[in-house]
């Protein structure tokens, strides 16, 4: 199908994801096949976040995190990891004007501190021009750990009971949740990986707990409006039962 004839089945399905969130990845690769340097393939994943972000506003999606870089990533070469803030720092504050113009909020998960203070302020600014907007929310998932978040989550919960705050047998599901990063946000509908790998990478280990996986081949560079209305679709042909037998 073409674009016009995905987006007329999306909205005839009419049950669209609230929240999607995406592990962006194939970056590397997608450079190697066209034997350019990896930190071209990482410019070019922009233009996939442009494009992606975009879309997810005109139809409807409320919430888009992306994984824009993990915990791990730090591990990285220097060069790379230094190439990587300065582009992050330049495209924030190349989008953000249109960003506002489409009445998208930016948001932010993860170790925010561990960014360096020029990525910092940049972002900074970005949350505060956009943040009473009331379309998309755009949150990126930066220096981002699941584990660590989950973590972070157990040890505030400690240190509570350990003051008398708070009892143990008084510790559940919706106060635990309200620690973590995406206090703020529902779980994901649908998470999408490009690049081909079936796993998760410590991405939202607690929130997907029935979110709908889909995989393409497909690496981020080249993942585009066609690949995301057809993950949407294949979404809204699944059965989402959270534990329940079918009706």
């Amino acid at each position: 199908m073409n674009i016009k004839e995905l987006r007329e089945l999306i909205n005839k399905n009419a049950n669209l994801p609230e929240h999607i969130a995406i592990i962006m990845d194939g970056n590397g690769r997608w450079a190697k096949q066209r034997s350019l340097p990896r930190f071209a393939g990482h410019r070019e994943g922009i233009n996939s976040v442009r494009e992606i972000t975009r879309v997810c506003g005109e139809i409807g999606i409320k919430h888009l995190t992306l994984y824009t870089f993990s915990k791990e990533n730090w591990a990285r070469p220097q060069t790379e990891v230094s190439a990587l803030m300065k582009l992050l720092l330049t495209s924030i504050r190349k989008e953000i004007k249109n960003l506002h113009k489409n009445n998208v909020k930016l948001t932010t998960i993860g170790a925010f501190q561990d960014l360096p203070k020029s990525a910092r302020k940049g972002i900074e600014e970005g949350i505060e021009i956009t943040k009473d907007n009331t379309g998309l929310n755009l949150n990126l998932a930066l220096s981002y750990g699941s584990r660590q978040e989950i973590m972070q989550a157990i040890q505030h919960i400690a240190k509570m009971i350990d003051s008398g705050k708070l009892k143990v047998d008084d510790i559940n599901q919706k106060q635990f949740e309200n620690l973590l990063y995406t206090n703020k946000m529902p779980d994901p509908d649908l998470l999408i990986r490009t690049g081909g790998e079936f796993r998760v990478s410590n991405f939202l280990l607690w929130q997907i707990a029935y979110t709908e996986i889909y995989v393409t081949n497909t690496y981020w560079p080249a993942f585009r409006e066609k690949e995301l209305l057809e993950a949407i679709v294949d979404f809204q042909s699944r059965e989402r039962r959270f534990g329940k037998v079918a009706e």
